[in-house]
């Protein structure tokens, strides 16, 4: 049994908790919250036996193994480090932070402390994701990859009538790359590595986040395209395009459907999916604590130097597009 700990009571931490609660291995012993009633009712949703108000006591409580982070980015290195200090495993939702410069000093208290850290970004823990991994040589060459993730907002409407909610935040290191965005990016990353180079446009709302972006990302041979939103909807698929056919991924956020279409029109479709019948959230869950069980410091494909490329590149798009957070100003 792995007894975690909850800091952050959104419909995030509703998910993992319940993909978690079917794993026969995980507990969830505690909740975190500054609001005493929201934590409460998070709690009771969940029967969760311990209600934190102040981090330091949770962090205090012997019983628990690791701590699963869902506070806004902004506040995600700190929260991070501290519970490392206190010799927790840490699962830390994506995106990793708000900045390379924080990934950084986060994967450095977790190689010290020698404690599982990992980015909790569900598409590239996924079975259909080991699927993709399997196949991708069967397109031959790579020619393009090409991801869409645009989902409009349900705060956007409220945004437009001046209500500010988080997600569009910079001092909580919000915006569309780092909510959205992140998703088309990371298993880029974790297929084909870091680009040589990129090229990135973004909308950007009144408060200076962006509402919408493209990324426009060099390879050896073949360029990543990414187009990400949260003031508009796309329904494309992405695909992983080669020389002898392509890869169609039906959600990159959430891997539920891949196909394989040869270049020799001839020959038919394959359906390659592999159903998920407990949810990705589970899945997210069990292998984190398949690594703790292994007495694993890393997952080799959310690993950390994964998180660390995939915030470099996005920390690149922010640059060129001018989206700046407090966070960029801190030393």
């Amino acid at each position: 049994m792995v007894n975690f700990g909850i800091i952050g009571t959104n419909f995030v931490s509703d998910w993992m908790v319940a993909g978690g609660q079917q794993d026969c291995r995980f507990k969830a012993l505690a909740v975190y919250s500054r609001g005493e009633e929201t934590g409460k009712a998070f709690a009771e949703r969940h029967a969760i036996e311990r209600v934190y108000t102040s981090l330091d006591e949770m962090l205090d409580d012997g019983e628990i193994d690791a701590v699963y982070i869902a506070s806004p980015t902004s506040l995600h290195a700190s929260q991070t480090i501290r519970c490392l200090e206190a010799g927790k495993h840490v699962l830390c939702e994506k995106p990793m932070a708000s900045n390379a410069r924080e990934v950084q000093s986060m994967i450095d208290v977790a190689k010290k402390s020698r404690l599982l850290l990992m980015e909790a970004i569900i598409p590239t823990v996924s079975p259909c994701f080991k699927v993709i991994r399997e196949n991708i040589h069967r397109v031959g060459r790579v020619r393009r990859y090409f991801a869409s993730y645009c989902q409009y907002s349900s705060r956007y409407d409220a945004f437009k009538e001046g209500k500010v909610a988080n997600a569009f935040k910079p001092e909580l290191s919000n915006g569309a790359v780092m909510d959205i965005g992140v998703y088309c990016l990371y298993p880029m990353v974790a297929l084909f590595g870091e680009p040589k180079s990129i090229y990135a446009s973004a909308n950007l709302l009144s408060t200076g986040v962006d509402g919408q972006g493209t990324v426009i990302a060099n390879y050896d041979g073949f360029d990543g395209v990414v187009i990400y939103s949260k003031i508009a909807d796309s329904m494309l698929p992405t695909e992983i395009q080669g020389e002898t056919g392509t890869l169609i991924i039906d959600h990159i956020n959430n891997p539920g459907r891949v196909q394989y279409k040869p270049h020799d029109k001839s020959l038919p479709v394959e359906d390659l999916t592999v159903p998920t019948p407990r949810g990705v959230y589970y899945e997210e869950i069990h292998h984190f604590i398949d690594l703790l069980e292994k007495g694993e410091v890393e997952s080799p494909w959310n690993s950390l130097e994964n998180s660390l490329k995939t915030i470099k590149v996005i920390d690149q798009v922010r640059s060129q597009c001018g989206v700046e957070f407090p966070a960029d100003r801190l030393k």
